[in-house]
């Protein structure tokens, strides 16, 4: 369907690819994988047209129907939620007056060869047509937007009037109701809630029918959707039939494997560089050393690729917080709207947080989750109701929002100093390094990082504190796969206590053992892990 063949593609001096090749099947779901900077975005940008290879081809029929959800969703104005979303289908709107244009023609007196050839064409429009899905677009874009999250009351609403997030929601509706031959998804649940992503994974499980190359940083909703995997690394692209999982066996098994070939290769070559070295003085071995040197010359030798850096993440042993780190009584919280009147959010919830617990607050979409965070930090205040912190108690609080709070004109380095004034210059560097801020990088400005840059320098400032009790809000937003699975850990060793919300169920199923549910304002307290929970719920 989509073939990129023998790619070589330079930025500057940085070569992203070369001579690398892949395939997009149809009705295939394959996960594009790789570090950041390996090219994942490129390889979308080639396929639709937006960057040229070097060398090397991209073919793929002019008929195939792209699109594309990136993390870059342009701006939105003028209209309403469903006129912004259905307008990605003005191909198929267009394609529908056609259709009725014809059907017009039809009705008058013509010749037996025009009718002939209209109705050959209004056959082909009318296959098109119903192949994108063009007689149910409008009930499809509402269905969409529900499954996204969005409330009926919201499809008239002008589009300026909602935050980046749910603009990226917006986005992500806009290409799903295309219904196009082949989908590329760039980080479609970054912005997602738990049960936005659990409709996504239906919808691309069961009514998407075309071929999906998407990248992803939530390792159960990949397992789930993806039986092919593509990794771009080191110039190339290798291609793994299986889910993420299996990928990872299979890249270790393979790594070994060419670890082995190199030592035998390096063992084999020392001993043939040795003997010429040995005897190429002496006129009775010639023959031998030139064959030998001919041998070598001929060799394609094995290089083994750079090992991808990685974060380096171990929590400090914190200082002991008494058995009862945290007591809300009676917590009610209401927000005042633009109009003046109270929005409750949530009344009367009452619990415990014990020291060394690891629980998760959960509940849909705008239940009040971030709320209750909020008001256990005392980033706001409860209407009602008190929080009352245990002995010895030091809070570090991760916000959704915790990169905007970052300076943009300090340096990396700046940063992390400011909460840590008493370290040396080495130490913070040290610390910095395990976030893989080395050398020049320390020295970077705060509003030049990437989304996943910002959040590790908040995790840095995080961890160089001594804090017992971590209250985490989407930890794990803009951080790729592997620096989850290593966040994992360090929240897993951790000696403190953790109360967190994440979309993340991967996360969520390795590392908490109690779950707080907000459920229509009330606090129901589940004594067990996330699966627990969810066999409880039957959710």
């Amino acid at each position: 369907m989509i073939h990129l063949t023998n790619i070589q593609l330079q930025h500057g001096s940085q070569v992203i690819f070369q001579n690398a090749s892949l395939q997009i099947l149809p009705n295939t779901r394959t996960g594009l994988v790789g570090a950041n900077g390996a090219g994942k975005t490129t390889i979308f940008r080639l396929i639709t047209g937006e960057e040229l290879p070097d060398k090397g081809e991209v073919s793929c029929s002019s008929k195939t129907v792209i699109g594309y959800f990136s993390q870059d969703v342009g701006e939105m104005s003028g209209q309403s939620v469903l006129a912004e979303v259905m307008s990605a289908a003005g191909e198929i709107v267009e394609l529908g007056q056609k259709i009725s244009a014809m059907e017009k023609a039809m009705a008058e007196p013509m010749d037996d060869e025009a009718m002939a050839d209209l109705l050959e064409r209004y056959g082909e429009h009318v296959e098109i047509f119903e192949q994108r899905g063009g007689y149910d677009l409008e009930p499809r874009a509402q269905a969409i937007l529900s499954g996204l999250g969005f409330d009926p009351l919201d499809f008239a609403t002008p589009v300026e009037s909602f935050s980046g997030g749910w603009k990226m929601r917006i986005a992500l509706a806009k290409i799903l109701t295309i219904n196009p031959d082949v989908l590329l998804l760039d980080e479609p649940t970054n912005h997602l809630d738990i049960e936005s992503i659990l409709w996504l994974e239906n919808w691309l499980l069961n009514d998407y029918k075309g071929s999906l190359l998407m990248t992803c940083h939530d390792r159960e909703f990949m397992n789930r959707i993806v039986s092919r995997i593509i990794e771009v690394a080191n110039g190339g692209a290798i291609t793994y039939s299986g889910n993420y999982d299996f990928h990872l066996q299979e890249r270790e098994i393979r790594r070994q494997q060419l670890q082995a070939s190199y030592r035998r290769q390096q063992e084999m070559l020392a001993k043939e560089e040795e003997f010429i070295a040995r005897f190429a003085a002496r006129a009775s071995h010639a023959s031998q050393v030139q064959s030998r040197i001919k041998k070598l010359e001929k060799i394609e030798r094995i290089v083994l690729p750079p090992e991808q850096r990685i974060i380096k993440l171990e929590f400090p042993v914190p200082p002991r917080s008494g058995d009862d780190v945290l007591h809300v009584k009676n917590l009610k919280k209401e927000w005042i709207g633009h109009d003046g009147r109270s929005i409750p959010v949530f009344d009367g919830l009452s619990g415990t947080v014990r020291r060394l617990e690891k629980i998760a607050v959960v509940g849909v979409n705008g239940a009040g989750k971030s709320t209750l965070l909020k008001t256990i930090t005392g980033e706001t205040e409860p209407t009602e109701g008190e929080v009352i912190m245990g002995a010895s108690v030091t809070t570090g609080y991760f916000s959704q929002h915790a990169m905007d709070t970052l300076s943009a004109k300090q340096t990396v380095f700046e940063a992390v100093q400011e909460v840590l004034p008493m370290e040396n210059i080495g130490t913070i560097r040290n610390l910095l390094a395990s976030f893989l801020f080395q050398g020049d990088d320390v020295d970077k400005r705060i509003e030049n990082l990437s989304g996943g840059e910002k959040s590790r320098v908040v995790l840095a400032k995080l961890l160089g504190r001594p804090l017992n009790f971590l209250v985490l809000d989407e930890p794990t937003n803009h951080l790729d796969i592997q620096s989850r699975e290593v966040l994992l850990s360090a929240l897993q060793k951790f000696e403190g206590t953790v109360i967190l919300v994440s979309h993340d169920r991967h996360f969520l199923r390795s590392l908490v053992n109690r779950v707080f549910e907000i459920h229509h304002g009330e606090l129901r307290i589940y004594e067990g892990n996330y699966d627990y929970y969810l066999r409880e719920t039957t959710h």
